[in-house]
Order: structure tokens, then C-alpha cells, then sequence
């Protein structure tokens, strides 16, 4: 009976998994490919190893090498592709300068592959990069895995498309027409999807399993399971109802946030207590259809929910304009009515032809004039962001990971367009043979000069700065006579960073980005004015950034990974009144908002959420996740190499140290000194074995000795209060290691805590395993024997709670023991900062072993270096299909900002997530408006007070509260700059009397203890004020000028 139950929970997943087992014939080809982690690294965060060795034993044609076909091939060729050919039997036209970015003035004329191939194949050495330019018969066809035709007539497309159909190969069309965007996919009728959405697996603690049909589970209520009904999952660990255990992946209802519903248990054993459950990705078969029977009947990704009727009636208007192109043998002309009309008509025939599930009942005329207005254009923003999600697709066919587009996506961006018609718009847009004539077909010459004359700001040159500098160079933002682009990035070139960040070579590694991004750029355009500075942006550099920079910047754009520097910068664009554009990409997922002067909420108006923080006491003695040992790990490694010899350091140099730490809160004395007794008298080691000693004694404590004490405060049987068992629930019961000369995890722990240990006090380690191993077989450790007395806080709020006091006797003892820094001259420590992505310097080595023997205590499924390091190290997933979209969507809101767009709906805040694939564009929300008396403000708004006066003395402290109570009616009970407190109300009587005469930047210097720089022209104050009526109100902030 239990055997049937089994099969009968399990089938349906059984099934999938089988299918799955089934396909893809190239497993086992792709198993036995190498790959590149230090290239690849942050990519394989986002694919993980199996996606990536499919990609590499994917050949692909890219047909069609124009500003969009080059965009693709650039990105699949950085992901790691087996091989890509590029096929174009046509010739560069000056057109084609506006978006191409490999080809160059003096290739006018010249075969687009043949030009653009050398320059693509030195983004990546592992994949080989061929042109060809023959005609796409069969025979050839068959060489590939994926096909990818751009900007390509509709028969041309409908022939290719049976061909790639019936002989399995995997489809790609993609085009763009000026702001319009289309992409296709055909993937075969039977394509094999791994994983739909790239999301790590989810998992729950277990409290409740109930004996019925179904059977329903109950997680544990510390947070939401987080489950969808659908999912699968299988369980561990249940304690009682064992059958759980074994069971096949089997599928899930959700009754609510902690619980949901399996199959029939009521044959089980009775549950008991215990069990995780983890979610588990099932494979999946879809199908396609072809491109001709998808012609006539559709499905569509809506990109632009406000736009949702537009896939549709865009449908008909590309099949008309596919029909114009090959009647006239070339594109509308821009802007032309009589062309316009034509397609119009031709789209009103299409449409009454039409299969019924395409046939619209309204044409929009409207949509499909503006399509042949701009339907010559070719727009380096829209290649971008159609560019990056056609490469995205392509990775998607080959791999099988995530979920793809089906089948037709269509985009556009018309609201780049003037907001108000303009008058001979037609005669603006004519062809001038220069490299933005695909430009100025669509917004005419009046925006291309005077996206010439346009200063900007970018900071920083890492994947987003890239993209950016080099869609800022396609377009000719500041390219004019007047204009500049200023980039900074503290920061040098990584071998990780050539994935993604493709102005940079390999011979480019060390080198600083800013600089080699600066001089990538100027070859694409030569005539971008772009000036590169090495400073980090922030208080420390506001003398370089300084009014006269911002005040006469037109914008800055944001290519940033931090919030921090977001923030500042969005302050800083905040106080000039400067667009801000910013944007920011995880994985596949990437957002982008447009911060615009008096009319939009800025950055710093809305963040997302603070990160969850794990317990101190979780990770001290119950931890239950990997997530939990690996910071651990990291905090040991501060902990032992890097804090202590920062302390020591202090200790030496600083005469005033020991004063400083005995005036420290609470038993932080007591820690501090305790550092430097260990570091300098009990722990100091004088050669190699002294480190190998310490590190094998060190390994005791925290793997055995430290284990039974808590089990010795905590038997594996207690009780807690409440009668229920101690160790449950989210807590593990532990049992202490032995060590074991022969396991590889224990030595590597001695080899690199030794080696990291030696590197602190400047001692020469070794990488000799067999030397170590032999040597650590001749030390005795002492048996250790748990004590009582003890204690073991077992939650943070009875950490907290618990008030250390200092013995100043034991203290005292303390210090006597310490050496005196005269007695070590020239003694210096150093301090190890962690760094993630040099293998060879046993930083991952210690965290890699640290973190999982601390697993092994507590039977915790260990981690793998990849994902050790990804969590311990912090590092964001990044792919450069993500980044090209995201700054293609900037670049369009650039054209809106450069033009001086003044309606809210203009402007499109952006999120994507290309693996399911889901976009999300909205509005700018407006800023938060206040009152104060009868004025209305924003953030945008402030009150303006020239510090000096016409006497040319600068305003006192007493003047400036007359000159509010006076001027805007305002008692000021509360005056600061920063974190200067200047004035308030409750301020003792002399030290107001005395404050009231002084100059306002005296009391400035006084309080911050700062001169004011040279640069320094004005300050800003915070007010705290209250109204005629005594109450308290909210108003804006001063910009007091001094200079």
C-alpha cells in the first residue's frame, strides 16, 4: 500500500523528469567543456554551469550587420558561445555610422561582416568569429544551432524560418525601425526548458505535517514559505513521517503564506517533529510555431501595459511595411505624408486580409504614420535595448534556461518624439551623409546639434559606463564643439570585468577604466569630447566637483553599484537642479528612473527595503543555512587576520590608544586589550611551524572544543520552558569534529589559516601540504573538558540585555602583561582586507573550509567554491545582455531630457526581468508637495539667503533669525549644516549670548572644526521652525551664499 501511495505522489514529476533525462544531446558533450571562471564569473552567477557549457557547444549566425546585428553579436560573443558567423552580403552606408559601432568613416563601402569581424572577435578569445557572404542555403543552415536574422525582408524571413523549422535549428528575428522595435522566436516544437525563471531554490522549516488526503504541510512562522501552487519540492530531514523523505519531487497547492498541500499522507507514519522542505525545478517541453504560422496567428509579450491594444495593430503596420519596402525598394521617407498615407493604406489592406486572430476592428491610423515617419531611422538606444534582449533569446535557445519570449515582442518609444508638433519637420530630416543620418531621420538636425553642445557627468566606467559612453558616442552627445563628457571610476581593469564590459581587452587588465573606456570610445566616434578623471565622487572630492562644475554640467548619468553613491549624487543633482539618470542591473533583472528638475521625485525620494540581518546569536551558535556559516567564515576572517593587526598597529603608534579603549562603553576594554595580549604575547609566532601550530589549535577550538561547551550548556535531550525540545525547529543540535590528517577539508583549513596567519606578522608560509600533514601528526592538543559557568546567549535580545561589567582588577593584569611599544621598534602588523577573486592568496581557501566544516557541525548541505564565493564575497550577478537593454532604455530617456520634455508621461521608468521575460514602464512619480503658509514646495525647492550684505559684512547668526522671522514669518527653533548643530532654542544662555553676534561660516568652522575651503561658495542649512501660531512646520532647506 505504502509502495502505491509513493508512486502514486511521485508520477507526475517522474514523468518530467524523464523527459528531461531524455534530451538535449549535447549533456555530455557539454560536461566535458572547460570553463573560464575568472573570465566568466559573475555570468555563471546568472546561468549557473550547466546553461554555460550548452553555450558553448552552441555555434550561431548572426545574419544582418547593421547597428542591430552587431549589438547581438557583440553580446552572445562576450556570453561564451561555441562559435559565431556573421553573414551580410550588403556594403556600410553612412546610415549605418549612426548605430554600428565597428565601422568607421573609411568603411564606407565595404562588406559590413568582413569590416566588422576582426573587431568582434577581439572581445572574446575563446569564441571564433568568421564572416560569410554567400546566400543562407540549406546545407549551410544546418552548421548551426541558433539563426538570428536582423533588419531582413519578410519572404527572406519566411523562407530561412521554414528551413530552421523543419530541421530543428533555433529562430531569432529581430528589427528595429527608428523607435520601433519587433523580435521573434522559434525554438522547434519540442524544446526543453530547465528552469523558467533562474530563481535560486526556495526552502522552509517544517512544523506540522497532517495525516489526510491531501496532506498539508505547516512551515515554520518566522517567514513565508514563499511557494506558488505548481511548484515541486521534496523534503529532508522529517522526523516521524519518514516517507517524506523518499518521495519524488511532488507538486504543491498553496493554502496560505506558511502552508500548502501535498499528496495523500493519510498511510504515513505520524509526523514528529522536524524536516526542510525545498523547492525543486522541474523541466518542462513547450512549443513554437513557425514563423509563418505565427504570421496568422499571434501571441504576443506585452512590453508597455498602457500600450496593450499596440502589439497587435503594430503586427499589421511591420507586415505593411515590409510590403512598402518591397514595392519601392527602400524605407518611407521620414516624415513624409504622402509615404505615410501610402503605408497607412497598404496596413488597411493587410489588416482586411488578415486571419481573424489578427484582423483589428480599428486600424490605428495614428500608430502606423508615425511608424513610417521614423521607419528610416536607425537609433543606436533602440539596437541597444532590442539587441540585448534578441542576444538574451539566443542564449535562451541554446541552454534552455529561462523562460522565452513567445513569440513576438514589439516595442516603442514615440513619446522621444517632440511633445509638440513641429513645422516642416520633413525638410529637418533629410539625409546630410554624415554618420548620424539615422538620427536625424527621426528627430531631424535641430537635436543633433544640440546633442553636440550637451555636457555631461558619467560616474563610473564599469559595464553600465561602457554601454553608456558608448551609446553617448553613437548618438553625439557631446560631440560638438561646446560639448564634453566627463567620466570617473576610481577603479582598474579585472579579468572578471571583460565579460561584460567590452570597451576593455585583455591586454587592458591593470590598467584604469576610465582612461581605456575614454580611449575605446574615441575610436568609435573620434569626434566625442570626453575628458576622464580617476576621483571617487563624494565629500572628499567636492573641491574638484564644485559649483562651477555642476552648475555648468546639462545632466549626469549614474553607472554605479552601490546605494550610497547613488544617494550622494542624487543629493548633489538635487541641490544644482540637474537630470539624473539612473539605473542598475541584478542578473537579469534592471531598472532605470529619470530624475528630472521640478517635475519628478528624485532617487533618494523611495528605497527598497534594508536587507534582512541574520541574528549575532544565530551565527555564534544556531546557525541552519550555509548563508549563516559563510558569514561566519567571513566574520573569522576580519575576526583573525585583519581586526588584530589593526588594533596591534593602533596600539604601537598611538599613545593615546590605550586611554582612548579604557574610556570605550561596556567590556569593549576588556575585548580590545585582550586582541593585543593574544597578538603580541600568547599567540605571537617567530617561524612557519608556529603559524601551522596555531592554526591546528585554532581548528580544535572552533570545531570541537567550542561544540561540546554549547552541548555541554545545551544536551542534545533538553527542554525548553515551554516542554518542548531545545534543539528544534530552526535550531540544529551540533556535534563536535575530529580531526583527521587524511580529510582534505581539515587540511586545507591548517594550510590556509597558517599561511594567512603568517602573512599578518610578515612571516614566509608555504604551500607544502605534505610537510604540514606530517608535522601536525607530531602536536599534542589538550583534552578539553567543558565548563560550567559559562554563558551562551541564546537569542539577541538576552545578549543585549545582559550588562557586562568590567573587573578593573583582571584589567590592570592585563595591561601589566601587554609589552611596551618602545620594546618593539619597527614591529608593524599587516592587516589582510578580503579579497574574493585571486585563487591563489587562500583568502576563499579559508572561507571556503572555514564555513563548511562549521556545516559539517551542524549537518548542514555544504557549498561549493562557486557558490561560497558568491555569497561570502557579495558579489552581484551581472551579464551583459541586461546591461545593454537597461542602458538602451536610459539613452531613449536621454533624447526626452535633452529636448526638455515637459510632461510627466513622457517619461517611462523602467523594470525588466529578461528571463521570464517581464517589463514594467511607468510614469515618473511627481515630488511630494508641502505648505508652509500659503507657498507650496518640493524637494526641488529651497530659500535662497545671500549671506553677505550690501555692507559687504557677512550676516550673524542674530541677523539671520531676524532676517526669517522677518522675511518669511518664521521662528527658527533649530539650525544645523551636516552634522553641526549652529542653534537651537534650548542652547545654555552663554553660549547663545556669545553664538548670536558671530559670523555664520565663524560658527560653521567653530562647530565642525573645519575651514572652510576656497571652493566652498555656499552652505546648506537645515531648519526646524515654527509658524506665527507656535506650531511646528515643515520647510525647505537654505542655500546660504558666501561667495
Amino acid at each position: 500500500m505504502l509502495s502505491a501511495l509513493h508512486s502514486d505522489c511521485s508520477t507526475a514529476c517522474s514523468v518530467l523528469f524523464a523527459m528531461a533525462s531524455g534530451t538535449n544531446k549535447e549533456i555530455s558533450k557539454a560536461s566535458e567543456t572547460h570553463i573560464d571562471e575568472g573570465l566568466y564569473s559573475r555570468q555563471l552567477y546568472v546561468l549557473g554551469h550547466e546553461a554555460m557549457k550548452h553555450l558553448q557547444t552552441s555555434s550561431v549566425l548572426i545574419s544582418g550587420l547593421r547597428g542591430l546585428g552587431v549589438e547581438i553579436a557583440k553580446n552572445i560573443i562576450l556570453a561564451g558561445v561555441k562559435a559565431v558567423t556573421l553573414h551580410d552580403p550588403g556594403t556600410a552606408q553612412w546610415s549605418d555610422l549612426s548605430s554600428q559601432f565597428y565601422l568607421r568613416e573609411e568603411d564606407i563601402g565595404k562588406n559590413r561582416a568582413e569590416v566588422s569581424q576582426p573587431r568582434l572577435a577581439e572581445l572574446n578569445s575563446y569564441v571564433p568569429v568568421s564572416s560569410y557572404t554567400g546566400p543562407l542555403i540549406e546545407d549551410f543552415l544546418n552548421g548551426f544551432q541558433v539563426v538570428v536574422l536582423t533588419n531582413s525582408p519578410l519572404e527572406y524571413q519566411l523562407q530561412v524560418g521554414e528551413i530552421c523549422h523543419n530541421r530543428g535549428i533555433k529562430l531569432v528575428v529581430a528589427d528595429t525601425r527608428g523607435l520601433f522595435g519587433q523580435l521573434f522566436c522559434d525554438f522547434g516544437e519540442e524544446m526543453i526548458l530547465v528552469d523558467s525563471t533562474g530563481e535560486q531554490p526556495l526552502s522552509a522549516m517544517v512544523s506540522m505535517v497532517t495525516k489526510d488526503n491531501p496532506g498539508v504541510v505547516t512551515c515554520l512562522d518566522e517567514s513565508r514559505h514563499g511557494f506558488e501552487s505548481g511548484d515541486f519540492v521534496s523534503f529532508t530531514e522529517v522526523q516521524g513521517m519518514s516517507e517524506l523523505n523518499g518521495l519524488h519531487p511532488t507538486e504543491i497547492t498553496v493554502l496560505g503564506p506558511y502552508t500548502f498541500s501535498i499528496c495523500d499522507t493519510s498511510n504515513f507514519s505520524d509526523y514528529i517533529r522536524g524536516g526542510i522542505v525545498s523547492q525543486v525545478k522541474v523541466s518542462q517541453k513547450i512549443g513554437f510555431k513557425s514563423l509563418g504560422a505565427s504570421l496568422a496567428d499571434p501571441d504576443f509579450v506585452v512590453t508597455d501595459f498602457a500600450k496593450y491594444s499596440r502589439p497587435a495593430q503594430l503586427h499589421i503596420g511591420f507586415q505593411a511595411l515590409h510590403q512598402f519596402c518591397a514595392q519601392h525598394s527602400r524605407a518611407p521617407r521620414p516624415h513624409n505624408e504622402e509615404d505615410a498615407a501610402e503605408l497607412v493604406a497598404l496596413a488597411q489592406a493587410v489588416n482586411i486580409q488578415a486571419a481573424p486572430a489578427v484582423q483589428q476592428e480599428n486600424l490605428d491610423e495614428d500608430l502606423i504614420r508615425k511608424l513610417s515617419y521614423v521607419a528610416a531611422g536607425d537609433l543606436a538606444p533602440m539596437n541597444a535595448f532590442i539587441g540585448g534582449l534578441a542576444a538574451q533569446e539566443v542564449m535562451k535557445a541554446c541552454s534552455g534556461k529561462f523562460m522565452p519570449i513567445r513569440q513576438w515582442l514589439y516595442f516603442d518609444a514615440l513619446e522621444c518624439l517632440p511633445e509638440e508638433k513641429v513645422a516642416f519637420m520633413e525638410d529637418r530630416c533629410l539625409p546630410r551623409q554624415n554618420r548620424y543620418d539615422g538620427q536625424v531621420a527621426v528627430f531631424g538636425s535641430d537635436l543633433q546639434e544640440k546633442l553636440g553642445k550637451q555636457k555631461y557627468f558619467l560616474v563610473g566606467a564599469g559595464a553600465l559606463g561602457c554601454e553608456l559612453l558608448k551609446n553617448f558616442a553613437m548618438i553625439g552627445l557631446g560631440c560638438g564643439e561646446d560639448g564634453q563628457i566627463t567620466v570617473t571610476d576610481m577603479d582598474t581593469i579585472e579579468k572578471s570585468n571583460l565579460n561584460r564590459q567590452f570597451l576593455f581587452r585583455p591586454w587592458d587588465v591593470t590598467k584604469l577604466k576610465s582612461d581605456t573606456a575614454a580611449a575605446a570610445v574615441r575610436q568609435i566616434n573620434p569626434l566625442i569630447r570626453v575628458m576622464s578623471h580617476q576621483n571617487h565622487v563624494g565629500p572628499d572630492t567636492e573641491h574638484v566637483y564644485d559649483d562651477d562644475f555642476f552648475q555648468n554640467l546639462d545632466g549626469v548619468a549614474n553607472a554605479l553599484d552601490n546605494v550610497d553613491a547613488r544617494l550622494y549624487v542624487d543629493r548633489r543633482c538635487v541641490y544644482y537642479r540637474k537630470p539624473l539618470l539612473e539605473s542598475g542591473t541584478l542578473g537579469t533583472k534592471g531598472n532605470v528612473q529619470v530624475v528630472i528638475p521640478y517635475l519628478t521625485e528624485s532617487y533618494s525620494s523611495s528605497q527598497d527595503p534594508p536587507e534582512k540581518s541574520v541574528p549575532i546569536c544565530t551565527l555564534k551558535n544556531f546557525p541552519n543555512a550555509i548563508e549563516h556559516t559563510l558569514q561566519w567564515a567571513r566574520d573569522e576572517f576580519e575576526g583573525l587576520f585583519k581586526k588584530p593587526a589593526e588594533i596591534v598597529n593602533q596600539y604601537l603608534m598611538d599613545s593615546k590608544f590605550v586611554d582612548q579603549t579604557l574610556n570605550l562603553a561596556g567590556n569593549q576594554p576588556l575585548e580590545v586589550l585582550e586582541v593585543v595580549e593574544r597578538s603580541l604575547v600568547l599567540q605571537l609566532p617567530h617561524n612557519w611551524s608556529d603559524c601551522v601550530t596555531w592554526a591546528y589549535q585554532h581548528w580544535h577550538t572552533q570545531y570541537s572544543d567550542n561544540i561540546q561547551q554549547l552541548l555541554f550548556n545545551f544536551p542534545p535531550d533538553q527542554l525548553s520552558s515551554s516542554g518542548a525540545l531545545f534543539w528544534s525547529g530552526p535550531k540544529r543540535c551540533p556535534h563536535p569534529l575530529i580531526f583527521d590528517v587524511n580529510n582534505t577539508l581539515h587540511l586545507d583549513y591548517v594550510m590556509a589559516a597558517a599561511n594567512l596567519f603568517a602573512q599578518t606578522y610578515g612571516l614566509t608560509g608555504s604551500r607544502d601540504r605534505a610537510a604540514v600533514a606530517t608535522f601536525i601528526q607530531s602536536l599534542q592538543v589538550p583534552t578539553f573538558t567543558p565548563k560550567s559557568g559559562i554563558k551562551i546567549h541564546v537569542s539577541d535580545q538576552e545578549l543585549q540585555s545582559s550588562s557586562a561589567s568590567v573587573d578593573d582588577v583582571y584589567l590592570e593584569k592585563l595591561m601589566a602583561t601587554l609589552p611596551s611599544p618602545v620594546m618593539l621598534p619597527g614591529f608593524k602588523m599587516c592587516p589582510i582586507d578580503f579579497e574574493k577573486d585571486d585563487d591563489s592568496n587562500f583568502h576563499m581557501d579559508f572561507i571556503l573550509a572555514a564555513s563548511n566544516l562549521r556545516a559539517e557541525n551542524y549537518d548542514i548541505s555544504p557549498a561549493d567554491r562557486h557558490k561560497s564565493k558568491l555569497i561570502a564575497g557579495k558579489i552581484i550577478p551581472a551579464i551583459a545582455t541586461t546591461t545593454a537593454a537597461v542602458v538602451g532604455l536610459v539613452c531613449l530617456e536621454l533624447y526626452k531630457v535633452v529636448q526638455g520634455h515637459q510632461r510627466l508621461e513622457s517619461y517611462k521608468n523602467g523594470f525588466i526581468n529578461l528571463a521570464l521575460p517581464f517589463f514594467s514602464f511607468s510614469a515618473p512619480l511627481p515630488p511630494p508637495r508641502h505648505r508652509y503658509y500659503e507657498h507650496e514646495w518640493t524637494l526641488w525647492d529651497r530659500f535662497e539667503v545671500q549671506g553677505i550684505q550690501p555692507n559687504g559684512e557677512e550676516m550673524t547668526l542674530k541677523q539671520f533669525l531676524e532676517y526669517f522671522k522677518k522675511e518669511h514669518r518664521l521662528e527658527i527653533t533649530m539650525l544645523s549644516q551636516g552634522v553641526s548643530m549652529l542653534y537651537s532654542m534650548f542652547m545654555p544662555a552663554t553660549k547663545l549670548k556669545e553664538r548670536l553676534n558671530q559670523r555664520m561660516t565663524q560658527i560653521v568652522s567653530s562647530v565642525s572644526k573645519q575651514d572652510l575651503g576656497r571652493h566652498v561658495r555656499t552652505l546648506v542649512l537645515e531648519l526646524c521652525c515654527n509658524n506665527q501660531s507656535g506650531e511646528d512646520i515643515e520647510v525647505p532647506y537654505v542655500r546660504y551664499i558666501i561667495r
